[in-house]
Formats: structure tokens, sequence, C-alpha cells
């Protein structure tokens, strides 16, 4: 039996696509049955028009849709006579070996594929192009990408680039780089080159391109950062060249000599997912008291009163723990982690700076209190110094540091103020939540999700009416809007409550009040949204006896 004989038994049916795919590729370039000449490049390409309008939308169009080349023989298009043929065998067979065409080609037959509307083929052309990338063909890859608006491919481009950035500036295909392409790319805080680099090869690429006009040159031109070149290049290397306005150049020099107190338009090298306070990239501490351990040592390292920490004493003249970086990195995402073998919370706050040029304020926990992981999110900036100040720790006054990691991540929750907006639950261990106060034979059980094992005897946390809480600390300070709890429900009792936030301990909100109400079970609530560092739950009623029983909680709520 032939291999592309398919029979289903029990439906007596037979697929015999093999012999029919030969049959339309036999038809291919073939006079045969032809009822239209498409005339490429001078080059006459029998054709026929019930496939071609079978396989697009394009040719139903251009061949039945009443157009002026409806009832002609020959039709002439202005299209790569190569690319053509490769995209009218891809319409009469399904297939295409990308693998044997040279790159030109393999542009041409993209952008054929978006002219005639075949998007599916368009999207495998773009898949294989993204592991294709190499020196010499990404500047044309990158300029086809955005042409026909292959997001993804686009972004790929960049990335690649980025990564390659010295080398790509040195390499012949840059001059050629489309303008719009290029004002993009060197737009980019990622794009991450000595900036005298860029603009050498900024002047290189003008010259290659003497159909430039003065508008074009004063918009690529304008993306060369001055202020980042040195004063001695500036007027050795760049001034001679007399690309720049003299203007240009004095504004340039004013904004550096006032680098102290603002914030230069630095360039960062880009890690996406990928701690870069290491060893590996040159990471090293520069103040700060260590004992035993690096704080820089990512993996999990023994800690306790003695050792496996770095500090710092809280004061107005202390200047913190500072970290310097291997170089200018693109960060958007800092992960630390406060001593917490105790009850003992930390306020604190986050600089970031270039060079110690101008340091800049990320983070403002100086009116929170936190414990063990924390986890800080603001919006991308280039980054070489690291400084974390100690503001307060509830039992003395040193601030202790474990762990410190620095990354930029693609995926980064909302935030206010730099206080994170959860989307899931954060009262839980796994967030560095804690319970303070409440009675319980597991301290966290209140924590830990288990809303099916709890009875008379277990999985609740409890407190006398009248005389105590249920106190919750968050691992740090989050926007919260709603809570979910669980009261004790193994049978009909009701409860009564009420519950207040705080961010520092000391002063409370009152953000639900149950005390007149009733309740049993699941109970949502929901309130203006506030940053939350503890919870507080105290009981004020009980049908069956004088204890406050409640088995979990939720915050955000995961069901409103």
């Amino acid at each position: 039996m032939s291999k592309s004989l398919i029979q289903d038994d029990k439906k007596g049916e037979i697929v015999l696509t093999d012999r029919l795919s030969d049959d339309l590729k036999n038809l291919y370039l073939s006079e045969n049955y032809s009822d239209v000449t498409f005339v490429v490049e001078n080059e006459k390409i029998p054709s026929h028009k019930v496939i071609l309008a079978a396989r697009s939308e394009y040719f139903r169009a251009l061949l039945f849709g009443g157009l002026n080349e409806t009832n002609k023989s020959e039709v002439t298009l202005k299209v790569p006579i190569k690319a053509f043929k490769i995209i009218l065998r891809y319409i009469y067979t399904a297939r295409i070996n990308l693998r044997t065409m040279q790159m030109c080609d393999i542009l041409d037959t993209l952008g054929l594929s978006n002219l005639f509307g075949y998007e599916e083929l368009k999207d495998e052309i773009s898949n294989f192009l993204k592991n294709s990338l190499q020196l010499s063909n990404v500047c044309n890859i990158l300029d086809a990408s955005r042409l026909y608006e292959l997001n993804s491919l686009t972004s790929i481009c960049y990335n690649y680039i980025d990564k390659n950035a010295e080398d790509l500036l040195k390499h012949e295909s840059f001059k050629f780089l489309y303008k719009d392409s290029l004002i993009i790319l060197l737009s980019r805080d990622s794009f991450f080159v000595p900036e005298i680099n860029i603009f050498q090869a900024i002047e290189g690429w003008i010259k290659s391109n003497p159909e430039l006009t003065p508008d074009d040159i004063r918009e690529v031109v304008s993306q060369v950062r001055l202020p980042l070149i040195s004063l001695e290049d500036l007027l050795s290397i760049v001034r001679p060249t007399k690309i720049l306005d003299a203007n240009y150049l004095l504004d340039a020099i004013h904004v550096k000599t006032k680098s102290r107190v603002n914030r230069l338009p630095h360039r960062g090298r880009v890690c996406p997912e990928e701690n870069i306070l290491t060893a590996k990239f040159g990471a090293k501490v520069i103040t700060g008291h260590c004992d035993g351990y690096s704080l820089l040592d990512a993996s999990d390292h023994p800690y306790d009163m003695e050792k496996g920490y770095t500090r710092h004493t809280i004061t107005k003249n202390d200047e913190g723990i500072i970290v310097e970086l291997g170089t200018i990195f693109i960060i958007n995402h800092i992960k630390l982690l406060l001593w917490d073998l105790d009850v003992r919370s930390y306020s604190y706050t986050i600089h970031v700076s270039v060079g110690n040029e101008f340091w800049e304020k990320v983070i403002d926990y100086s009116t929170f209190h936190c414990r063990s992981w924390q986890y800080i999110y603001f919006e991308k900036r280039p980054v070489q110094c690291i400084k974390i100040t100690g503001t307060h720790n509830t039992v003395n006054k040193i601030f202790h540091l474990v762990s410190l990691q620095a990354m930029l991540l693609t995926n980064v929750p909302e935030t206010i103020d730099g206080i994170i907006v959860p989307k899931m639950n954060v009262a839980t261990v796994e967030r560095s939540a804690s319970v303070l106060e409440g009675v319980s034979r597991n301290k966290n059980s209140l924590l830990n999700g288990n809303v099916k094992d709890y009875d008379w005897d277990c999985g609740y946390t409890c407190h006398q009416l009248g005389s105590g809480n249920i106190s919750i600390q968050l691992g740090q300070p989050y926007m919260i809007g709603s809570f979910r709890i669980l009261l004790w429900d193994c049978d009909d009792r009701t409860y009564s409550f009420y519950i207040e936030t705080s961010v520092n301990g000391a002063d409370w909100d009152l953000v639900v009040d149950k005390k007149n109400e009733r309740l049993q079970s699941w109970n949502s609530f929901s309130f203006e949204p506030r940053p939350i560092s503890y919870i507080r739950i105290t009981g004020t009623y009980n049908s069956a006896n004088e204890i406050f029983h409640i088995v979990h909680i939720e915050c955000p709520s995961q069901v409103m």
C-alpha cells in the first residue's frame, strides 16, 4: 500500500494528500492549462488563476475583483523575481526550504508574504530569522521586522544588538541601517557602548549615506548622549568633525558640570533575569562591616547572632551599606534578606547611582516595619552603585543585611510609590509573613494555606475574648484593599470581631468593623487600599464560648 494512502476502516475515508500535492507541484511554472502570465523583471511566468485565487486574497482581488488586471492575460508585477518564484512555489506546494536560501532572498520572500497576505508564512519566516541572527545580517533583519511590524522579531533583534553593541558598531552592515531603526536603537538605554564610540560610528554612517538631508543628520545625532563623553573627547574628537553646532557642545558641558545634582542619561548592560550582584559580574561591597560569608553570595548560607551578615550603625552620619557593580547595569528589581532570627523589624531606604555622581532614592521604607525577605521593584534604570541605609531597628541601633541580589526582570508587579500592589495572597510564610500574637498548636497555621485539616483541637489560631488579639506582620508593606478570612466552623457558632491595620505596629486604622454582626465560616471584606505591614484581628463575640477562633487569612482576598 502506498505510504501516502491513509485509510480509516471505520469511516471508509481515503486520503491521498501527497498525490494531490504532486499534481499541483507539476503545474508550477507550467504552461499546461495556464490562463495568466506574470511579467516580473522582464521574465514571463505562466500561472493558473483559480489556484492563485484559492490560495491568496491578494490574487483573488487582483484576478477576479474587477481591477484593471482582471481581464488581462499578462500582468506586470514590480517585485523581486527570485522571491516571487519562491512564493509562487509555496502557493502550489505549501513548502519553502529557507535553509537553502540566501539571506537577501529570505527577506524579499518575507516582504512578499506580507504583500500577498500570507500571515502564517510571515510568522514562520520570522521564527526562522530569530535563530539566524549574526552581526552580518541583524541590521537587515531589524529593518525588515520593523517594516512588516513583526514585533517579536524586532524585540529579539534589539536584544541581540544590545549584547553585541560594540562589535556591531565596527561592522560594515551598521553603516546601512535605516535611519528610523538607527534612531530607535540609539534611544535605548540598553545600547551599552562608550558614547564616543557611538559618535564615531554615527560619523561613519553619515559618510556612507550621502543622500541624507541636514534634518536627517540632526535627528540621528541628537540621539548621541554628549554629556557622557569626556571633555577631552568632546573637544578633540567631536568638535573637529563639525557635525554638531558649537551650542550643542556647550550644552553638553553644562550638563556635565551638574552631574552631582542631576542624573545623567547613562546607558547600561542588560542581563535579563540574572542576578548581577555576584563575583562573576565583578560586584563588590564598598562599605559595611561583614561578619562572615559574603553579602553577595546568593546561595543560602548560615547566619546567626554572631556571623553571616553585613551591618552598619544606624546614625545620621553612617552612609549605610554600599555595593558597587562591576559595570553599569540596567535593573528594576532588588531582593534582600534582613536578619530574621527573632521578631525584630527594620526600616530602610535604597538609593542608586552611577559612579557616585548622583544618588537617587528608589525605595523609602523609612516609616514602615519590614522583616526577612524583601522584594523591591522600581522603574528600570542604569545603576552602578546600590546603597541600603537602615533607619530603624526595633531592638537596637544596628542594621543587619544577610543577602542582596539585583536584576532586570521582564515581568514586574504593579507598584504605587514603591509599594507592591499584590494580586496573590501575601499573608504567607513564603512571603515572610509571621503570626505575632495568638494561640495555636502551630505558630503559623493561620498562614499555611490549609483550609481543610482543622477540627476541635488543631488547625486554628485563637485568643480570649476581652484579652489580647491575633496579629500578623507581613514581610514588607503592601498596598492592600481586601481581606478574606475563614472563621472556625465545625459547628453552627457565630462570631463578631474587628480588623485594624498598621505600617509600624504603633498607629492603627480600623478597616473592618463587624462588632455588631454575627458571622460564620468564610468572609471577604474590601476597603480603601492602603499600605499595610501589620494586621490585627480582635474578636468581640462567640455564641458558644469566650474564645475567638480563626483558621485562615488572605490579603488581598483571592475570590473578590
